[in-house]
């Protein structure tokens, strides 16, 4: 970071900020000389050196920040100036730590982020969240797996991947406010090429909202493709993940009595999420196929799920979920981010 200033107290407030978002900053009183100006990802030019950097190289991520929200002189500045945005402080010390956070980690496009629910209980969806996040992975695509739901034994177990060193949900339980994507994606379980995020074996540990949203936030500024595995329940946190998913799917088996079931969690899960689809996987009933579920439901087809007996429930030293992309839970994931990721959001 640039910042350009010589009010000593404002400096302070301003190098306080580049540190609560990880960020390094240089300190110029004007316009550095050569490429220190256009060179660095962002620059905070305070509204007392406003006047001094006029006539520096028109550029983007330029700010101007001042104390007084009621100065009428201050857009007209900001104007000569070509700033992107004017800030106050203390005001928007918050808006002004995610802009620095933002260019410090390179924020690009964020991830896809999916979430999978269970139209009943046993229905598969932590299976199916794990193969998804194995075949993004298998891709080449960045990913993390999230596991959202603290009685379901653990994303990391059904991957294999139990004892890999790495934090757990419990150390994230205090969280607030911003996190930098790139300690938290470090800082996880490596486990068959993706990140996962899972729970420890000790006692229950509640998250709050603001931990998910904190988390699930960071996870997303990394780009590529977050998995959510989500409970059929919706409290604070879980409503806080449905919040910044950009779609959920629905598993629901061939049975009326779990698309009973589904119905119900579909009509709480769609109070919050707006793109929900429907999952369905055999054997079926009779009468039933996965088109009049899905309509039954009212929810888009995203796909039908090969019959597989083990999907439900996968047993100790098998292979994790979706590992074999021959299978047919593997080519179901293949086909799936093929149609959902664009080549912009692939990477």
């Amino acid at each position: 970071m640039l910042i350009v200033t010589e009010d000593l107290a404002l400096l302070d407030d301003l190098l306080r900020l580049c540190a609560a978002a990880g960020a390094e900053a240089e300190v110029h009183h004007t316009v550095p000389e050569r490429g220190g100006w256009t060179d660095p990802p962002l620059v905070l030019v305070g509204d007392d050196a406003a006047a001094r950097c006029r006539g520096a190289t028109r550029r983007q991520g330029v700010l101007l920040v001042g104390r007084d929200p009621d100065d009428p002189g201050v857009w007209r500045r900001a104007v000569e100036l070509g700033a992107d945005e004017v800030l106050t402080l203390p005001g928007d010390e918050t808006r002004l730590v995610d802009r620095i956070a933002d260019a410090a980690e390179g924020t690009g496009r964020q991830a896809l982020t999916v979430g999978v629910i269970g139209g009943r209980g046993g229905a598969g969806a932590s299976t199916l969240a794990c193969a998804l996040a194995l075949g993004a992975a298998r891709a080449g695509r960045r990913t993390l797996l999230v596991d959202g739901d603290p009685l379901g034994g653990g994303l990391d177990v059904l991957l294999g991947g139990e004892r890999e060193e790495g934090r757990r949900w419990p150390d994230f339980a205090a969280s607030k406010g911003r996190l930098a994507g790139g300690a938290l994606e470090e800082s996880l379980p490596s486990v068959r090429g993706l990140r996962v995020l899972s729970w420890d074996r000790g006692d229950s540990v509640t998250v709050p909202p603001a931990a998910m949203r904190s988390v699930l936030a960071a996870a997303r500024r990394r780009g590529g493709v977050v998995v959510v595995d989500l409970p059929r329940r919706v409290d604070g946190a879980v409503a806080e993940a449905l919040a910044q998913l950009d779609l959920g799917l629905l598993l629901v088996p061939g049975e009326l009595r779990a698309v009973a079931a589904a119905h119900r969690v579909a009509s709480t899960v769609g109070m919050v999420l707006r793109d929900l689809r429907a999952v369905v996987r055999g054997p079926y009933a009779p009468g039933l196929d996965d088109r009049w579920i899905a309509d039954a439901l009212r929810l888009p087809l995203a796909g039908e799920l090969p019959y597989d007996p083990g999907l439900s429930a996968a047993r100790d030293g098998d292979p994790p979920p979706g590992a074999d992309a021959r299978g047919g839970l593997g080519r179901f994931c293949t086909a799936f981010w093929e149609r959902v990721l664009t080549p912009e959001r692939a990477a």
